[in-house]
């Protein structure tokens, strides 16, 4: 049963996060320069902190993650890529640390180097990526050939009796070394982040005339910078700006950029302004009824492709019996997701619904693509609007909303996907706790940096009820 939060509890939670938020020092600048044969990237703060720098592969990028800062509004826009980078991407993160990104055009090798550190002038990081050289090709050394020469025939000897022969010592042969795990690899998970509204639709307003188009896109746009902060994911924008998009043609920009996941962002409103909370739907059974019926009659169309297989070349029956089978996945992943979100929420405001609704939305409506669309509160609500209008509170929506996410593809990587490799590792590593008399799940999760949902699932547990001297695998953070 999903634990649920007293409105005291959560107002404490905010306000503490909101003073250890202030006090973490700030990134004042982030400059991106050609050097030679290498590219610096200067990370300007107010103060010193703990850094770690690392490289990853398929694709090639550089990660550093600054563990207690968070980006300044002055850091922005970030710089353009040079050199052997071609795009630096940065995020502030659920866990209070600041992730850059370094995408590179090819592999390379980092170093980083810490200069300054007085209070007046602050600290700077700089962090040198260099392409790695192609290896050289290897000597070739002329061999001569080998001259045949004739065996003249063995003299005829009288037989000797042989002697006696020690049997020959052979030595076992040294053992190898165990193969290098080969660095991860796998394509990238795509999230389509849908903008509700836009355009001559400017959604539902606040008292105070804060527009639901305008929030959506803000949510939108910190959703997707931290989703591309995460090493295996990238995050698209369905709606990037103040535009205009028929609902299912939302729909079917996502399944153009092969999306494996949809979600679309709101703010909703009613008369009673008392009324406040988020909420989180998933398509209804009705919604779903309609849609196979439009794609089936439409299906002549020969353009209609359900998880790449086209419906137009299968009779009726069988194309019937494809799409069924798409949409019942594809609802059943969504359900999934939506409560890991819904749950994550919890930890930030209200809910309104404790549990994931369904309705026929249409832009929920893909046969392939798990969608979720999300009610992030009441702009209705002179309080929501207010937190709404915030960039603060922006984020940690854009923040819980990732999380869910993230946990909810750390237990179902797609095939092939980096994640889907990192998971895999990540499960092999997995250590033993023994429970301690009182220890809960939740005290155990935060301890390790793991979420309650990932202990769940990787023990097997139904529930959060545990017993002391129980031993639990603890894989290690997703994080990384």
């Amino acid at each position: 049963m999903r634990r649920l939060w007293a409105p005291w509890v959560l107002v404490l939670w905010a306000a503490t996060l909101t003073v250890a938020f202030a006090a973490q020092p700030r990134v004042e600048r982030l400059d991106l320069r050609q050097q030679q044969d290498a590219t610096e990237l200067t990370i300007a703060l107010e103060s010193a902190v703990e850094f770690r720098l690392f490289t990853l592969s398929s694709p090639d990028r550089v990660v550093v993650d600054l563990l207690s800062a968070r980006l300044g509004p002055s850091a922005l826009p970030l710089p353009a890529g040079v050199g052997v980078v071609r795009q630096l991407r940065a995020a502030n993160r659920p866990d209070g640390s600041v992730r850059l990104v370094l995408d590179t055009a090819a592999g390379v090798t980092a170093r980083a180097q810490v200069a300054g550190g007085g209070s007046a002038t602050g600290v700077q990081i700089r962090v040198v990526a260099a392409a790695v050289p192609a290896p050289a090709a290897a000597a070739v050394v002329p061999v001569a050939p080998a001259v045949a020469t004739a065996v003249p025939e063995p003299a005829v000897a009288t037989p000797v009796p042989p002697s006696p022969v020690k049997p020959a010592v052979v030595a076992p042969p040294a053992s190898a070394p165990p193969p290098a795990d080969p660095a991860p690899s796998g394509r990238d998970i795509v999230v389509a982040v849908d903008a509700g509204h836009g355009g001559k639709d400017p959604g539902a307003h606040g008292p105070r005339g804060v527009l639901e188009k305008d929030v959506t896109l803000r949510i939108a746009r910190a959703l997707v910078d931290v989703i591309d902060a995460e090493p295996g994911m990238r995050g698209v924008l369905v709606r990037g700006r103040d535009e205009f998009i028929p609902l299912r043609e939302r729909m079917e920009r996502a399944r153009r950029a092969q999306a494996d996941l949809f979600v679309s962002v709101h703010a909703d409103a009613v008369r009673n302004r008392s009324v406040r909370g988020g909420s989180v739907y998933v398509l209804n059974e009705k919604g779903a009824t309609d849609e196979a019926a439009r794609r089936l009659a439409a299906r002549e169309n020969a353009a209609d492709l359900i998880g790449g297989v086209s419906l137009g070349t299968r009779d009726h029956t069988l194309a019937s019996v494809l799409l069924d089978l798409s949409q019942n996945a594809a609802l059943g992943s969504s359900i999934e997701v939506a409560d890991d979100i819904l749950e994550e929420m919890a930890r930030v405001g209200t809910v309104r619904k404790t549990r994931v609704m369904q309705a026929p939305f249409m832009v929920l409506k893909s046969p392939d693509v798990p969608s979720v669309l999300i009610e992030t509160a009441y702009i209705s609500n002179p309080e929501e609007e207010r937190r709404l209008n915030t960039d603060q509170y922006r984020q940690r929506l854009a923040a819980a909303i990732f999380t869910g996410v993230r946990d909810y593809f750390y237990r179902n990587p797609p095939r092939g996907t980096l994640v889907a490799d990192l998971s895999r590792r990540r499960l092999a590593e997995a250590v033993e706790h023994v429970i301690g008399s009182g220890e809960s799940l939740s005290a155990i999760a935060e301890r390790y940096n793991v979420s309650v949902v990932r202990l769940r699932e990787v023990n097997r547990l139904a529930g959060d009820d545990i017993r002391a001297g129980q031993v639990l695998r603890i894989p290690v953070a997703s994080r990384t």
